[in-house]
């Protein structure tokens, strides 16, 4: 597939296909106008519209004039698009890359009947700003595209092929993550606030500070602990910081949050999965 040339399809457009729209456009991979946007709510799409992005509801017409199509609506709205664009699909032509939290390939393809390529991904909000952390997984019929849809989400972040068993677990880690880090950063900058910062300060300090620990842990041989073993030190304020979060179950309250949200994200889906086409 020549990128320069294709032109990509999100259908349901929220906020985390808009995101990838923008996304795209700001890597220089894509141009706004080789990208579609659909959703129910057209109206909603015209800051896209603005940006010279094509945008529109019928996701039929929106597959015909496009090479890859993202899918990224709800687990409850799958079955119900599947069945509206399956005629549309050519598979010599079309790659599907499905966003759908807890749908396996084998299920969307039990649904669309057919050998186009599916690929699952699971990207966060910051890709809009290049600074995803995405996951992707293929079956055995889709592994010449992994490299392809790799190839884009590099351009918007990091890039982990995995197993799809794993991808329910990615769910709970990448994408429910971003929320809990931003609470956590939200909670900090509380924090700041209550010894003596203006709230504007501290939620620039408190978010600066998680970007530069962040940016830490991305580098080759570094672990959490050997770097927090260098900011602690003997009867120090950080690590009576530290132990205080400790004893009121500050990381078993996070360990606990994304075991949560990966069970959640296992049966979104089931409850639909047996009435296809509904």
């Amino acid at each position: 597939m020549d990128l320069s040339k294709s032109r990509i399809a999100i259908l349901g457009a929220g906020n985390i296909g808009g995101a990838i729209a923008l996304g795209l456009m700001n890597s220089g991979l894509f141009s706004a106008n080789q990208i579609t946007l659909t959703r129910r709510r057209v109206e909603a799409l015209e800051e896209f519209r603005h940006r010279g992005f094509a945008v529109g509801a019928d996701n039929a017409a929106a597959i015909r004039n496009s090479d890859m199509i993202v899918v990224a609506v709800t687990p409850q709205q799958l079955n119900p698009l599947l069945a509206e664009i399956k005629a549309s699909l050519d598979d010599r032509r079309h790659m599907i890359v499905s966003l759908v939290s807890g749908v396996t390939i084998a299920e969307i393809r039990r649904h669309l009947d057919r050998n186009v390529p599916i690929i699952r991904a699971m990207p966060n909000t910051a890709i809009a700003l290049s600074q995803s952390m995405t996951c992707i997984a293929g079956d055995a019929g889709s592994e010449a595209s992994l490299p392809i849809v790799k190839k884009i989400f590099d351009t918007l972040g990091r890039t982990l092929i995995i197993d799809e068993t794993l991808m329910v677990p990615a769910t709970a880690l990448c994408a429910c993550g971003i929320a809990f880090f931003l609470r956590a950063i939200r909670a900090a900058s509380q924090g700041g606030i209550e010894i003596g910062f203006h709230a504007e300060e501290a939620l620039l300090m408190a978010a600066q500070t998680a970007l530069g620990a962040a940016s830490l842990l991305v580098q080759p041989g570094t672990h959490p602990e050997k770097e927090v073993d260098k900011v602690t030190t003997p009867e120090g304020c950080t690590i009576s910081g530290l132990n205080q979060m400790e004893h009121n179950g500050f990381s078993s309250a996070l360990i606990k949050g994304i075991v949560t949200s990966a069970r959640k994200a296992e049966v979104l889906y089931k409850p639909k999965a047996s009435t296809p086409g509904t």
